[in-house]
């Protein structure tokens, strides 16, 4: 590196010109991109392929089994102050709340036979 040789940034002889250096650049990140693995998908970005999250399925699981049970509580609480049947009407009617809870988390989650009909389909 004495000075004349035009690598060292100090002569103008063989100095590339702009549209040299971005043919370079171009070239160079083309060889870049293909030596590069393939990068796993950004889960913001992925598709969903179930239509809903995991924390959303989740919550509908939840809300299926709670309602079941304060559904069949309630209706045990009106039939005993009704009929005058104090803690019978509501210990059955808690009992089949809760049994009609699993069955809906059971049938939302695909366990059971029924399966639920998609809201979200659209038929063609």
């Amino acid at each position: 590196m004495n000075g004349d040789d035009a690598r060292d940034g100090n002569g103008t002889e063989g100095t590339p010109t702009d549209s040299e250096l971005s043919a370079r650049l171009r070239r160079l990140e083309t060889q870049i991109e293909r030596k590069r693995p393939q990068a796993a998908a950004d889960p913001s970005t992925r598709p969903r392929t179930n239509g809903s999250s995991s924390l959303g399925q989740a919550m509908t699981l939840s809300t299926e089994f709670v309602a079941g049970v304060i559904a069949g509580g309630v209706l045990g609480w009106i039939v005993d102050h009704v009929f005058g049947t104090k803690p019978w009407g509501l210990i059955v009617l808690l009992m089949l709340g809760f049994v009609a809870g699993v069955y809906n988390v059971m049938r939302v989650s695909g366990f059971s036979g029924a399966r639920p009909e998609r809201r979200d389909r659209q038929e063609p």
